[in-house]
């Protein structure tokens, strides 16, 4: 499935632009609403608008800053469990 950037997965994270598309693709292909999956996953719907949007949050700026220092990639992709 092809996103609105004409990426398809897997996703490469380096920035919260990317989580974001990542998140809100996987979400789409997997036919949830944003409440639907917050509810799942025991968040606030507006913090999950906020990651899909490419927020800089708290806790995505830390395990972005982790990544670096460590010089690797986030890579998502679909997974069969």
């Amino acid at each position: 499935m092809e996103t609105e950037a004409g990426q398809s997965g897997p996703y490469r994270v380096y920035t919260p632009e990317a989580l974001g598309a990542a998140i809100r693709h996987y979400r789409n292909e997997a036919g949830l609403s944003q409440a639907e999956l917050a509810e799942r996953s025991g968040l606030n719907r507006t913090y999950l608008s906020n990651l899909e949007s490419g927020k800089e949050t708290q806790q995505v700026r830390r395990i972005l800053r982790v990544l670096r220092q460590l010089g690797v990639r986030m890579t998502l992709d679909k997974a069969e469990w």
